[in-house]
């Protein structure tokens, strides 16, 4: 049964001198949300009053000026929404609500009844005009569905003057516009506009929809601005887009018809809509944010926005949703998670104007996000990302050469798990395995006195009776020749850092050292208020979990 010559490719129009492709957009279109209605029609369960006003408030909150609210002559849920609406003056005077319905004498006579007492509201009319819809569906020619568009704006019209109490606006929509001939569209469009008199100052809008995507983004851009070109009284009227998402392109698509010249965007918030969902408001909004164009609504809090959404639609947001999904700003590569951990120090270290930090194309703080979800630890993940943590969660900061150490024991215990470790288990892991210091390893003492440019050096612990003794250039040499004496190993001091965490008569001292004893690295970090002493037990702790590890190997 899967058998692609079953299908045809759309054919595009003819446009080769096409100018969208050197458009830039420099401002954001204007929105109109159609989460009550297109969105609610889509539902399993459609919204109650409660998810519908619940959805109302945060599509006022966040900004939008335009709020299709239901269809109110199809379903008297929706009538009585718009009601309640009206009678308990809940809609902002600078916030219009708009209703659709199709080009029916008594559909556009209990619109009216439904909207009647508004301050201002736009009237959505529709009728399909796709070759497909007027051959199988309608069976009537194209004069046929001219005159149902026409006839539609005629009642429009004439209700509108019988209600003028109300500001009104006239909105038509060729349904199907992507899969309608272009000259045809413009044709039944010009005839819809030459009712409603644009020029007289009235607000007239044409919605172009993708109401089935049929096709690549570019092709749409071009029949936009196509459309743009032919259409009458173009500079009297509002183009309008609604896409759809059937090939998982609507916001590419709008993105391309706005540069094409379209005006205007009708979406839902997060995309929910019919089939496989209407144009993602929240994603085109933030990919203009992005590029530093003001979107004009307020994303702010992406998790208000994902909880109303959850609530009213009872579906949930995928956690890779663009933008606003729980792990949008989640690294699990270990080379993401050290390219963050860089990129933002060296924010930090030159104040840049301008957000530019690797894999973040926001920062994430801007729309409520925090940084604590930026990286997480698993079997992918690298020594730059542990780093990162315990740096951000419990300011340990660790030199270099040690992120490799600590992010193999993470490694490791992820693996054995076969689960993610939280930033808790790195910690934990961190201190069991480079900073604890084992009761019989702790210095209890110790003395050191020069003689011709040697220390020497007398080193008390628990573990070694009579204490131990040894010289060097430094005391860190004496301890670790007093080391190989009494247990006859080779050690070599690969690394080691020491710095002050504080300043003051208490200040702490960090020391981090990295043995190499008889070919194996054990490291450890001591911080103590006197800096011999870290660094002495550095070498001690390093040297313990020696002997811990050859104890469990016997």
């Amino acid at each position: 049964m899967f058998d692609h010559r079953k299908y045809r490719p759309f054919t595009p129009i003819r446009l080769t001198d096409r100018t969208w492709p050197d458009k830039q957009i420099t401002s954001a279109p204007d929105w109109c949300s159609v989460d009550l209605r297109d969105g609610n029609q889509a539902l399993i369960n459609p919204m109650n009053i409660e998810q519908k006003t619940r959805m109302f408030l945060l599509l006022v909150k966040l900004g939008f000026k335009e709020i299709e609210v239901g269809f109110p002559s199809a379903s008297q849920p929706d009538f009585d929404f718009v009601r309640k609406l009206i009678n308990e003056d809940m809609i902002p005077d600078d916030v219009t609500i708009q209703i659709l319905t199709q080009a029916r004498e008594d559909l556009i006579s209990r619109s009216y009844e439904a909207l009647k007492g508004a301050k201002q509201a736009i009237v959505h009319v529709y009728n399909s005009t796709s070759t497909v819809q007027r051959e199988q569906v309608f069976g009537m020619d194209r004069d046929g569905i001219k005159a149902i568009a026409v006839q539609g704006a005629k009642w429009v019209r004439e209700y509108a003057s019988q209600n003028p109490e109300t500001h009104w606006s006239f909105q038509y929509s060729p349904e199907s516009f992507t899969g309608t001939e272009m000259d045809y569209a413009v044709e039944v469009c010009d005839a819809v506009i030459a009712e409603w008199k644009p020029e007289t100052g009235r607000k007239v809008i044409i919605n172009l929809p993708a109401t089935v995507e049929v096709s690549t983004p570019n092709v749409y851009a071009d029949q936009i601005e196509y459309f743009c070109r032919h259409i009458s009284q173009r500079e009297h009227i509002t183009i309008s887009l609604h896409t759809h998402n059937d090939r998982g392109c609507g916001v590419a698509a709008a993105e391309l018809a706005v540069m094409a010249g379209a005006d205007r965007v009708e979406g839902t918030l997060i995309g929910n809509g019919e089939r496989t969902g209407n144009m993602d408001i929240v994603t085109m909004g933030m990919n203009l944010y992005s590029q530093g164009v003001d979107p004009e609504l307020d994303f702010s809090n992406i998790k208000e926005i994902i909880e109303v959404v959850e609530f009213c639609t009872e579906l949930p947001v995928s956690a890779r949703h663009p933008w606003a999904g729980e792990l949008v700003y989640t690294a699990f590569s270990g080379s993401h998670q050290d390219a963050i951990r860089k990129s933002i120090s060296y924010h930090e270290q030159h104040n840049l104007e301008h957000w530019d930090v690797a894999y973040l194309p926001i920062d994430p703080r801007d729309i409520g996000r925090e940084y604590e979800a930026v990286v997480r630890i698993n079997s992918q993940s690298g020594k730059g990302g542990v780093a990162l943590v315990l740096e951000r969660d419990y300011g340990i900061q660790l030199p270099k050469w040690m992120h490799g150490a600590i992010s193999k024991v993470v490694q490791k215990a992820s693996e054995n798990t076969g689960a993610e470790i939280t930033s808790l288990q790195i910690k934990s892991l961190y201190d069991e395995h480079f900073a604890a210091i084992d009761p019989q390893w702790a210095l209890s003492g110790y003395d050191l006195h020069t003689d011709a440019g040697i220390v020497k050096g007398t080193f008390k612990v628990p573990a070694v009776q009579p204490p131990l003794q040894g010289k060097g250039t430094g005391a860190i040499e004496a301890l670790v020749q007093a080391l190989e004496a009494a247990y006859g190993v080779t050690i070599r001091v690969t690394h080691f850092d020491e710095n002050a965490l504080t300043e003051g008569t208490n200040a702490q001292a960090q020391a981090c050292i990295a043995l190499d004893i008889n070919g194996s690295t054990y490291c450890s970090v001591i911080t103590a208020e006197d800096t011999s002493a870290a660094s002495l037990q550095a070498v001690l702790s390093a040297f313990s979990r020696r002997q811990i590890e050859q104890v469990h190997a016997a």
